[in-house]
């Protein structure tokens, strides 16, 4: 069985490069928006696409379960539904921003987007079923199947029983009030909420009741916080505390610098984390912190906005921001190290020229 290739330095491999073409970030740009439009969201696909008809679409319950059921998607659609707006952030977000990296989808900072998901939730979808007392692991499967780490297979996810049972685990069939695109999980697709994007797995066709830990590559092996080879390390799960913000005035092509102009400037941005609510966010100007305004939640599942009027003066400048959780979490100055680019919630930092 072939292992993971260890992180690399220096330029980008043709391969990193075909990942990126397939699996984009949110341009920075879109942070002004509450809800990400769904063809901004960020996207990464595992494998490929699978070829996925609606009208013969299924869902099966099975495993540890009373009454094996299939439900078609429109058999889902008949049942009570729920809209939640969530907050999404791929596990591997800022990984090409590690030296050495680990090669993979390259993500910088826009592997995160906000979008309103709407679905069953999952615990009325398996009480029609009927959980057995004893089962204690929910598997997703999902449709789409290839080869990583020399392993074939479809993409599958589990969650403990009790995470799998909150209200706010959906499984979804529209996006942003719209069908599901396809590159987000048409048919049918988990939204798990507070975790990475590996845990809402897409293309469901099956959900499957455990009494012991599920072992399938992408839950045992992948997604695992490591900081050197061959440690178990611990599983990501809930999304760290991290903000970003959007670029101000204008860019560079080539470089992406930013060029504004003197005066004030309103810097926009957005916050979240898995643990906690977003407590703080500080602005940061040449290395100078201060508190930026932050606006309250609407949304428990959503990031959150925040702002500060920048008073722009002529020269060379550095911005940056942090938030802290309401658990005590702060994002570090420095992207922590981790040997698959997993968690990178480092300081975002922009560098701007201001002209007179």
């Amino acid at each position: 069985m072939s292992s993971r290739r260890p992180p690399i330095a220096g330029r980008f491999t043709a391969e990193e490069l075909a990942l990126a073409g397939r699996n984009r970030g949110m341009p920075l740009e879109a942070l002004r928006h509450d809800v990400t439009p769904s063809g901004l969201h960020y996207l990464l696909i595992h494998f490929d696409i699978p070829d996925a008809d609606e009208s013969r679409w299924q869902l099966s319950i099975e495993g540890l379960v009373e009454k094996p059921r299939v439900f078609s998607v429109a058999e889902l659609k008949g049942l009570p539904s729920r809209t939640v707006r969530v907050t999404m952030e791929c596990a591997g977000n800022g990984r090409g921003q590690l030296s050495p990296r680990y090669p993979s989808v390259p993500w910088l900072e826009e592997g995160v987007s906000t979008a309103e998901w709407t679905g069953v939730p999952l615990h009325a979808v398996l009480g029609h079923a009927t959980l057995s007392p004893i089962s204690t692991e929910i598997v997703f499967h999902g449709a789409d199947r290839g080869i990583d780490a020399g392993v074939e297979h479809y993409f599958a996810r589990s969650l403990a029983r009790e995470d799998a049972l909150r209200d706010d685990v959906l499984v979804a069939y529209a996006m942003n009030g719209a069908p599901l695109p396809p590159q987000h999980g048409a048919p049918l697709r988990l939204v798990v909420p507070r975790w990475y994007g590996m845990a809402s797995v897409k293309w469901l066709r099956s959900i499957q009741a455990l009494d012991r830990p599920f072992d399938g590559l992408q839950q045992a092996r992948g997604y695992h916080f490591r900081r050197v080879a061959g440690e178990k390390g611990e599983p990501c799960t809930l999304m760290r505390v991290n903000s970003l913000m959007a670029p101000p005035g204008i860019p560079d092509f080539y470089t992406r610098r930013r060029i504004v102009e003197a005066g004030a400037v309103e810097i926009v941005g957005r916050a979240w984390s898995g643990a906690a609510p977003v407590e703080r966010v500080e602005f940061g100007l040449d290395g100078h912190w201060t508190a930026a305004r932050v606006a309250s939640q609407q949304h428990a599942l959503s990031w959150m906005r925040w702002s500060f009027v920048w008073h722009a003066t002529p020269g060379e400048h550095e911005l940056a921001c942090r938030a802290t959780d309401a658990a005590g979490n702060t994002q570090p100055f420095e992207p922590p190290w981790d040997l698959s680019g997993f968690g990178n919630n480092g300081v975002q930092r922009i560098h701007v020229t201001v002209r007179a």
